[in-house]
């Protein structure tokens, strides 16, 4: 068996041309099941099932590997056992029914009301680009855009009467998002007062232009978002998907039906949108506890 094991490392390393760092991951989860199969008195590899597998993932899970670990050693016995039965040392791959357990869902970081006022209040009109910056990061919090969608934003897709921007999201769909009172006025000033100047002959309709009349590229948004929040004196990794998630959290939290959250950013599934209960309660957990008698 441990022949068997050797050769499977020199095949990842000659013929599939696997970092080293990868070898010896792969062999920390088989050296773990060399010794367990000689303690269940498994002497050769067509001995293991699919239940024996399942067995020794449980007590790898028992001495407290993470989800993540689990899903990395589950990985490996598939290939592993994979490349037995090419080489036909087995018959049947008891690891190709074997399930990955299900990431944990991360949490949205988000930022509170505070934080944003500081963020937009920080900003001062009357500088250079000021309002090119501040109508960007108020249609950010306003409208939830994702970044692709603000950086193609284009003036003849806004509707200044009737306060929407027709913008074209994931899978090419196109949706109206609503965009707010203050950040319509920001866009306003912007496009009257700032926006003109930026304009060269070769300028196209994006809203939002650089300093040379071309469109904004994603890491420039990026980076005028971190220089923004750097300014604002918040220390908190600020970043534009974050106003996106602080965008559906503060409807949320102030009542707003989770289907039209969903519409508004733009979800395919609904499930995508529900990630935003779980905040919501982690955030009333926490006020609870806090302030409850018996908390």
């Amino acid at each position: 068996m441990e022949f068997q094991v050797d050769s499977f490392i020199l095949y990842l390393a000659t013929e599939r041309g696997l970092s080293t760092a990868y070898q010896l991951s792969v062999r920390q989860t088989l050296d773990k099941l060399l010794p367990w199969c000689e303690k269940k008195g498994h002497k050769e590899w067509r001995d293991l099932g699919t239940d024996e597998l399942s067995a020794f993932l449980s007590s790898l899970r028992k001495s407290e590997l993470d989800a993540s670990s689990l899903r990395i050693a589950i990985v490996h016995l598939k290939i592993f056992f994979r490349f037995l039965q090419k080489r036909s040392h087995i018959e049947v791959d008891p690891a190709e029914p074997l399930l990955s357990p299900k990431a944990p869902a991360k949490l949205p970081e988000t930022l509170n009301a505070q934080a944003v006022e500081q963020l937009l209040a920080s900003i001062d009109p009357e500088k250079k680009l000021g309002r090119r910056d501040l109508a960007m990061l108020e249609l950010f919090y306003a409208s939830g855009l994702r970044l692709s969608e603000l950086c193609g934003a284009r003036l003849e897709y806004l509707d200044t009467e009737d306060h929407f921007l027709r913008i074209t999201g994931k899978g090419n769909k196109t949706r109206l998002v609503p965009v707010g009172k203050k950040a319509l006025t920001a866009l306003e000033a912007y496009l009257t007062n700032e926006r003109p100047t930026l304009v060269t002959k070769k300028t196209s309709s994006f809203i939002f232009l650089s300093i040379r009349g071309g469109s904004l590229s994603t890491d420039r948004v990026r980076q005028i978002v971190k220089e923004r929040a750097k300014q604002a004196g918040i220390s908190q990794n600020i970043y534009p998907h974050l106003l996106r998630h602080s965008f559906a959290t503060h409807l949320l939290e102030n009542g707003a039906d989770l289907r039209v959250i969903q519409e508004l950013l733009g979800h395919a599934d609904i499930a995508t949108t529900q990630i935003y209960t779980h905040v919501d309660q982690k955030r009333l957990k926490a006020v609870h506890k806090e302030f409850h008698p018996r908390g």
